[in-house]
């Protein structure tokens, strides 16, 4: 079995604050891994440790055998690493394609040629045009981002993720501010993806997680308290302690 992600006792620490404590996990390629808990639980920090937004105080990263811990970002995306934000990035100024194109422009060379127009990419248009399809925008190219819904953006971001072709996709709280109707949607949208793509997501919303997961992994004040199946997560009497207190 191929490990995608392995996270080898990382510790986060931000002046006094231990964010995340001695973490370790694996995730094998192709498993879709949702992360849980409470406000402050250190999944968040967890995530940025794995994209390259944080380095952790110690410990490591590794991803498909090689380590990235001391890796920047940039050089994570190059690897085939994607992701999605908590809170909507992207410009609302431009249309859907210009956002795309932005997007796609900054991981290759092309972002250097200022002499070519990039609507002459009649390759780089192409693949575009195919991750707006994937994500269920296609039709919507020219129109301005800032006349999409919410649900919409958060579509054109899974667009702008897949459009690197990733290995590994972070999600991070995809579905928040969505509508009922949106998270339906969107969650379909996730479980359609490629079993090629290994998926780590963190989810509040405990039904879109558990119908979405092959495991769980619940944090508490920085510390992994459960790693399991989704059927298992809701029977563990930490994780009960945790969402809802002694019982």
């Amino acid at each position: 079995m191929t490990i995608a992600i392995e996270v080898d006792n990382v510790s986060k620490q931000f002046a006094g604050l231990r964010a995340v404590d001695s973490v370790s996990l694996s995730i094998p390629q192709g498993e879709r891994r949702v992360l849980l808990g409470p406000n402050g639980a250190g999944k968040t920090t967890l995530f940025h440790c794995i994209s390259g937004t944080h380095q952790p105080t110690s410990g490591r990263i590794v991803m498909f055998g090689k380590d990235i811990s001391n890796v920047s970002e940039n050089a994570r995306t190059a690897l085939g690493m994607g992701r999605t934000f908590q809170i909507s990035n992207v410009c609302t100024d431009l249309t859907v394609m210009e956002n795309l194109l932005l997007g796609m422009l900054g991981t290759t060379s092309q972002k250097w040629s200022m002499f070519r127009p990039v609507t002459s990419d009649k390759e780089l248009i192409g693949k575009a045009v195919a991750s707006l399809e994937r994500v269920g925008l296609q039709g919507r190219e020219n129109e301005e981002v800032k006349y999409l819904s919410y649900g919409e953006r958060r579509q054109l971001e899974l667009a702008l993720a897949l459009s690197s072709n990733p290995r590994v996709l972070l999600l991070d709280e995809p579905c928040a501010g969505l509508s009922p109707s949106e998270r339906t949607h969107f969650s379909k949208l996730v479980s359609g993806l490629s079993r090629e793509i290994t998926l780590l997501m963190i989810e509040h919303d405990i039904d879109v997680a558990l119908a979405l997961a092959d495991k769980v992994t619940v944090l508490h004040r920085g510390r992994l308290i459960f790693d399991g199946l989704p059927d298992e997560v809701q029977k563990n009497a930490d994780v009960k302690e945790v969402y809802f207190g002694r019982l």
